[in-house]
């Protein structure tokens, strides 16, 4: 049985993977965002930290 967590941005519930481990990326399917498991009991979501360009290399 897959878990169920709220995507912060638009609301949808988005269903998890049963081997999902925090501090994966996910993407709501609804609204397209990139969103970290933050916890896993209870599933928890937040957005995605964006990634920054490393322009010094």
């Amino acid at each position: 049985m897959s878990k169920k967590a709220e995507c912060p941005e638009c609301a949808a519930d988005v269903s998890l993977p049963d081997d999902v481990m925090e501090g994966e990326i996910v993407q709501c399917a609804e609204c397209g965002v990139e969103l970290e498991v933050i916890s896993l009991d209870p599933p928890e979501l937040d957005l995605a930290p964006e990634e920054e360009e490393d322009w010094g290399e």
